[in-house]
């Protein structure tokens, strides 16, 4: 019984949020939208639990006197003062404090930590276009061919005005056929994926978002 509020509750959620796709009726269109507005509600409670957990986990460093501490206190106080200038201040502006800390802390340390990834993709094409076999030399191959279409040397070597269009027209060829036919047969997949898992939940088949296994 304990489980089966829980499950109800899901079964006839997601039940009317599927038919608010075949059933054009004003009554459940409102039904569907308060639902939805629940949703983010709830959203925004996990967002309020994620902060406890991640000051649960920081504080507990910092009495330890954990090697990592300063990074805690770094990231509490942080969270704590943008959290409160964004409650408490008016951040209406460019030049106000909750504006100026993102542009000029949080932007370039994101757009660093983005750079820092550049190193690791590169170690990882390394690592994936050795050729060893055929569809590592398919994969190397398409790679060189994307690269030289997308940098001005591949340009000037063969240019979009020669045969095929060079090196650009056969770099926009293999990102429109072949890499774009993938990506949808990929997304195809993760979509029925989806369905599957999301009728699986509603008919109670997968339990484990109730607290317990299958």
């Amino acid at each position: 019984m304990k489980r089966a509020v829980p499950w109800l509750l899901t079964f006839v959620a997601g039940a009317l949020m599927i038919n608010d796709f075949f059933v054009p009726h004003r009554t459940h269109a409102a039904i569907t939208q308060e639902l939805q507005q629940w949703g983010l509600i709830v959203v925004a409670f996990t967002y309020v639990l994620g902060m406890a957990n991640v000051f649960d986990l920081h504080f507990k460093k910092i009495r330890r006197g954990s090697s990592e501490a300063l990074y805690s206190i770094v990231l509490v106080g942080s969270m704590l003062g943008m959290a409160a200038l964004g409650i408490f201040h008016d951040h209406q502006g460019e030049h106000s404090p909750f504006i100026w800390l993102y542009n000029t802390v949080y932007d370039p340390l994101s757009a660093t930590m983005f750079a820092l990834l550049a190193f690791f993709i590169t170690s990882a094409a390394y690592r994936a276009f050795r050729a060893r076999s055929t569809e590592a030399v398919l994969l190397l191959s398409a790679a060189i061919l994307v690269m030289l279409g997308q940098v001005p040397v591949g340009a000037a070597i063969w240019g979009p005005d020669s045969f095929l269009g060079g090196f650009p027209g056969l770099k926009d060829w293999i990102m429109d056929v072949p890499n774009l036919a993938g990506k949808r047969a990929i997304l195809m997949g993760a979509a029925l994926g989806a369905i599957s898992t999301g009728i699986r939940v509603i008919l109670g088949l997968e339990r484990a978002h109730l607290g317990g296994g299958k």
